[in-house]
């Protein structure tokens, strides 16, 4: 008798979906495909020379202990190093509130895991970060979704729902915030929403998950402080990575926790993975440590504020006038919305066909919403392609809006 695995999967593998990124990036490994799609820092920005010395020195120096198990919590001189930078930007911070994790995807699913019985709601920004999406969905996760603007999430909103303190019968276990540069949109919560907003998780007793991956990759404007350096009642959580300033591929994140919740964390990391990889923390303190982390950083934001300044002008020369898009002051997106009728799902097709690809942004909207939204990537590609990958794209985009009769054409 054939196994009826479709009777045996868990109840919470039906909130397990395929990433819509992944999918389509399996479209643009065509040579011939311009990609805006993923999220991809540029290849030639990674240290490599710098990260062969450093497994060189480590594999002579130590390689036993780079070779050998480690402690879940993590290679305790990266922790230092982590906590040291982190004081450097307001957070107060020491080794032992840091937990190293497989990336911040793993941080959150770590949150998931110790935070969510299936149906509790998280407290999001609409649109909000689609890998966290999935993370939450399967822990059978519902959503208060609030929305944001220029500013970022509508803190006035999140108020609203907080003092109800639950939604459709569900308690709000966490807030999740993204406020620098947040993906997939590329706005920043202004300093004022994020004093509002740390007083409101004090008030309600809500905590707040802040997710930092693009905090240092600011481009213009001046440094705005994190919620976790605002908090002082303990709070929030600060979820950070090393993938989009040294190396995605070694998968290194953080978290910053009080020693209560890191350790509860630290329960749940050890039946996943026992510990984050030795040799890859190791050679990673090798590369980062004695100032080469910071000039490097400094380099990439000059690299990316290029490619940022080539999209937006591409944008406005070839996208139709009744399109809106963001200016984001950093991180390595644009979020542009078409008028109400245009479901970009559909333009993708097209777009593929002009040899370009963007994600559309229905999944980013845990209601489903933002049929007409898309988001643009500019880290991954040169100046000129990205000139002419919008070229192609807003060909597509007039050519879908000419076939709508010219009443229809309502600006959103």
């Amino acid at each position: 008798m054939p196994v009826a695995w479709q009777q045996l999967y868990a109840n919470r593998a039906e909130g397990m979906r395929a990433s819509d990124i992944r999918e389509i990036l399996k479209v643009t490994e065509q040579p011939d495909i311009i990609s805006l799609a993923g999220g991809l820092p540029a290849p030639e920005l990674f240290p490599v020379d710098e990260y062969r010395r450093a497994f060189e020195w480590v594999l002579e120096s130590d390689g036993a202990q780079a070779l050998q198990y480690g402690p879940s919590e993590g290679y305790r001189p990266l922790r230092t190093l982590v906590a040291e930078r982190l004081s450097g930007f307001g957070i107060s911070c020491e080794s032992d509130d840091i937990l190293i994790t497989n990336g911040s995807q793993q941080a959150l699913d770590l949150m998931g895991k110790i935070l969510l019985d299936p149906g509790d709601a998280v407290l999001v920004e609409k649109p909000t970060y689609l890998g966290a999406l999935q993370a939450f969905n399967q822990y059978q996760a519902s959503y208060a979704v609030v929305p944001m603007d220029d500013d970022g999430m509508s803190v006035d909103d999140v108020e609203r729902i907080l003092s109800r303190q639950s939604v459709g019968g569900h308690r709000v276990k966490f807030i999740y915030a993204l406020p620098n540069f947040q993906n997939p949109t590329g706005r920043s919560m202004s300093l004022e929403r994020r004093k509002r907003l740390v007083e409101l998780s004090n008030y309600y007793g809500v905590p707040i998950v802040e997710d930092d991956p693009y905090g240092e990759l600011r481009y213009e404007g001046k440094h705005l402080p994190t919620l976790k350096s605002l908090e002082t009642q303990a709070s929030v959580i600060y979820l950070g990575t090393f993938s989009k300033i040294l190396a995605p591929g070694f998968r290194l994140g953080w978290i910053v926790a009080t020693p209560e919740v890191r350790e509860v964390l630290l329960h749940g990391k050890q039946p996943s993975d026992l510990h984050t990889g030795m040799i890859q923390q190791m050679a990673t303190y090798e590369v980062a440590r004695d100032g080469f982390i910071d000039k490097h950083v400094e380099r990439i934001k000059a690299f990316y504020k290029e490619r940022r300044d080539a999209m937006l002008m591409a944008i406005q020369e070839h996208f139709p006038a009744d399109a809106h898009y963001t200016h984001p002051a950093g991180g390595l997106f644009v979020w542009a919305e078409l008028p109400k009728h245009v479901d970009t799902r559909d333009l993708l097709i097209e777009a593929i066909q002009e040899k370009v690809a963007f994600v559309p942004g229905q999944g980013f909207h845990p209601d489903h919403s933002g049929t007409n939204t898309m988001r643009l990537n500019f880290s991954n590609v040169s100046p000129d392609q990205l000139r002419e990958g919008v070229r192609r794209l807003g060909h597509a985009i007039q050519r879908r809006l000419s076939g709508v009769p010219a009443e229809h054409r309502v600006s959103i």
